[in-house]
């Protein structure tokens, strides 16, 4: 945002300095500083574009809403909207690291979760992790679910904070989450004591830590390698995974992303490479494909993230459902609607939640189901 502002700054004294009768209104004789005030140009922020934008909830809680959540409202919503990518009980990894694992009753007493340093404990969740109980209600507020954040109600939220403590053994089930008994909830998180301060990332030491930075950058300043070795690198057909990079960045500043709907060196026509990724890479497939539009939907609308093309990862592959369901006479109408509508039950007990994007574009996507998922 700061970098933003510069620009702006900058673009208006370039303004003020070209444009006749556009100048800095000059401070009255003897009085302090002020910052310039432009004739015509701007205006102030009013408080509600303001609260707009100001939403996120710091570790002492300000700017936490008033509402509630109990954790029976949190199970419902989780089962709806939360489950399909972490799992029932919190603990998939299928999709994202998983949530909930790795903590004890006894690290709810201490405030330390013990297998934070034990090396021979297989992963680390985010409850291990977890020191503010703020950070996890302002996440799910601003960022949740990922298929259409900022949705959930201020009880949604407080509701799906209390379930996910719940599952960690923090809360009980009766309990009910509130802006009221937030700081109470807090005293009891697993890792509420692993927090460090003594790195000087703190906007100041009002916590006590430290100004001086843990990373100095001695080691780097001398006897430095002289050639970069490629040690890895993203194969062609990986490039695309999650939609083509070039149409997810800003149109403003020097990063435009690449086009990778294509490979990061083609390789002449002809060549053995060159045929080896027409056959196997999707990036090349999609290109080429007979239904670019429904194939171009599925991952701009983050369906990839669950459904292989051939293979199952949370739910079954498109080409099970086209063999499933393609057959029926109603299939466009029947995918469609179980596209927008979500369920259960049909492929297993994991949910899809119900799906945001238009009616047209569902249709497109069943339409390209119903005739077999062709690449």
């Amino acid at each position: 945002m700061s970098s933003c502002r510069d620009l702006v700054a900058a673009l208006t004294a370039v303004l003020c300095l070209a444009t006749p009768g556009w100048a800095a209104k000059p401070a009255p004789a003897g009085a302090a500083p002020v910052a310039p005030v432009y004739e015509g140009i701007g205006r102030a922020a009013t408080p509600s574009e303001i609260a707009a934008w100001n939403i996120d909830v710091r570790p002492d809680f300000k700017g936490l809403p008033k509402g509630a959540g109990s954790v029976a409202k949190g199970q419902d919503v989780w089962e709806g909207k939360c489950a399909s990518c972490h799992g029932i009980f919190g603990e998939s990894g299928e999709v994202f690291s998983p949530l909930v694992g790795g903590t004890t009753k006894d690290d709810i007493k201490t405030g330390h979760a013990a297998r934070l340093t034990d090396s021979g404990f297989p992963g680390r969740t985010a409850m291990m992790k977890l020191s503010t109980v703020s950070t996890l209600w302002d996440f799910i507020n601003r960022a949740m679910p990922w298929t259409a954040p900022k949705s959930l109600s201020t009880e949604e939220v407080y509701a799906v904070t209390a379930y996910l403590l719940n599952m960690a053994g923090v809360l009980p089930d009766n309990f009910t989450l509130s802006d009221r008994n937030m700081a109470e909830v807090q005293q009891l998180l697993p890792n509420r004591n692993g927090m460090t301060t003594r790195h000087a990332m703190w906007p100041g030491n009002e916590f006590g830590g430290t100004t001086k930075p843990d990373v100095q950058g001695s080691t780097c300043m001398k006897d430095c390698g002289t050639e970069a070795k490629v040690a890895s690198f993203l194969p062609d057909f990986a490039r695309n995974a999650h939609g083509n990079l070039a149409e997810q960045n800003r149109l403003v500043g020097p990063q435009r992303g690449a086009d990778t709907t294509r490979p990061s060196n083609p390789a002449p026509v002809g060549t053995a490479r060159a045929t080896a990724v027409a056959m196997t890479s999707p990036v090349v497939a999609t290109a080429v494909a007979a239904a670019p539009q429904a194939l171009g939907l599925l991952q701009r609308n983050g369906c990839v993230a669950c459904h292989g093309v051939d293979n199952k990862i949370v739910g079954p592959s498109f080409r099970d459902i086209a063999g499933k369901h393609g057959a029926r006479a109603d299939a466009v109408a029947y995918l469609g609607g179980k596209i927008r509508a979500g369920g259960s039950g049909v492929w297993g007990q994991v949910p899809m939640p119900p799906q945001t994007l238009s009616e047209d574009d569902a249709k497109a996507i069943a339409q390209w189901l119903a005739e077999g998922a062709k690449k």
